[in-house]
């Protein structure tokens, strides 16, 4: 049985942001979760569907390659959802890692503790070519964003002092509160989470532990890649304050237009002009590529609009690893200026050429005579 597209699943627009996908799936997680629907098969499997569909969708990378290949381009993502367990890695045992997970710690599931204040992520636009996009390549970038304070080391605490433990937490970051008859775990309003204060900021950084800089960054980028993809740099993003991980940078891909092909996935396509003596006597053509030009042989009596297909000329398909084809479409040039010899010669042409060597032609105008005798014969 083939699969949902995971956006109904969700109920949610392709152009959903992450926060409504997340209150999609939490809502769909508490109504179809097993520990809520004991020896309910049909829940289960409802479980597992919006599980596996989260999974993919709240993923930037697995995202856009869903959106561009649909489920064929992440079935080697999924960790699989048969019927011995789940085994994704937003496939929760008990309510309680979904809870903990998704949901945040409201609840008090899960483990809790400090919460680190990790920086967030970033993305820079990258236009290339198709060429370059075809073979791949290395750039150089100047990444404006924060790195750690050199004079505090990202504590965010003067020099020679040290953040003291959050008197309103103790330390842990949470504050528990009693809701009848429930415990619920809040994160700590003096300290964020953090579980420490800083009674002496650094007076480079004001205590946050970060200076804004410029970073130059080399970066690879794969064969194949294609307009909208996201390349992704590990721990390249901002750094956290007070010495929180960096998140990271995510480089995205705008293609340039190219003046001569068009790229439908790993295909390309494109129009040439041929003359009429070679459409009609046949010849040999120079085609071109990506990389250079290839021979291609015009039959005699070619046709406008006849596509020739050339295998293994297209891009790189980065899934798979190998390239597409190559379609040409010819079209027949009719000339826009002709000497009076030229045009001697064509008349020539024309008078001595009849209808039989224009079998659609002689065969469109038996059609219409068949048209006016009826008409004739009606009247």
């Amino acid at each position: 049985m083939s699969k949902r597209d995971y956006y109904e699943v969700l109920g949610v627009e392709r152009g959903a942001e992450k926060n409504d996908i997340k209150r999609a799936y939490r809502k769909l997680a508490m109504k179809f979760h097993p520990d809520k629907n004991p020896n309910d098969e049909k829940a289960a499997e409802n479980f597992r569907e919006v599980t596996e569909a989260y999974e993919i969708l709240s993923d930037d990378d697995k995202r856009v390659r869903y959106d561009q290949y649909g489920h064929a381009g992440v079935n080697d993502q999924m960790g699989g959802f048969g019927s011995g367990g789940f085994q994704g890695s937003h496939a929760y045992r008990d309510f309680g890692d979904l809870f903990g997970n998704v949901f945040g710690d409201a609840f008090g599931f899960g483990g809790g503790g400090q919460q680190s204040n990790q920086g967030a992520d970033l993305r820079y636009n990258l236009s290339i070519s198709l060429e370059e996009a075809d073979i791949g390549k290395e750039v150089e970038l100047e990444i404006p964003r924060h790195e750690h304070c050199d004079t505090c080391s990202g504590s965010g605490a003067r020099p020679g002092t040290n953040p003291i433990p959050c008197s309103t937490c103790g330390g842990h970051g949470q504050v528990q509160m009693q809701q009848g008859f429930f415990a619920v775990r809040r994160t700590c309003p003096s300290c964020n989470g953090m579980g420490k204060k800083i009674e002496s900021p650094c007076i480079s950084c004001g205590g946050t532990g970060r200076k804004k800089v410029k970073k130059n960054l080399k970066v690879k980028i794969p064969a194949g890649v294609y307009d909208g993809a996201q390349v992704r740099v590990s721990g390249e993003g901002e750094v956290g304050e007070q010495g929180g991980a960096s998140g990271d940078l995510f480089i995205v891909i705008r293609l340039k237009e190219h003046s001569i092909f068009e790229r439908d996935g790993a295909d390309l396509h494109c129009e040439m002009p041929i003359t009429f003596p070679q459409a009609t006597l046949g010849a040999e053509v120079d085609a071109p590529t990506l990389t250079g030009k290839v021979k291609i042989r015009i039959p005699a009596g070619t046709e406008s609009g006849r596509v020739f297909r050339l295998r293994g000329h297209g891009v790189m398909d980065v899934r798979v690893r190998q390239k597409g084809d190559l379609f040409v479409r010819v079209q027949i040039a009719v000339p826009k200026k002709l000497t009076t010899k030229q045009e001697d010669l064509l008349k020539a042409f024309a008078k001595e050429t009849g209808d039989e060597v224009y079998p659609e032609r002689s065969s469109f105008l038996d059609k219409v005579k068949d048209l006016w005798d009826d008409l004739a014969g009606d009247k």
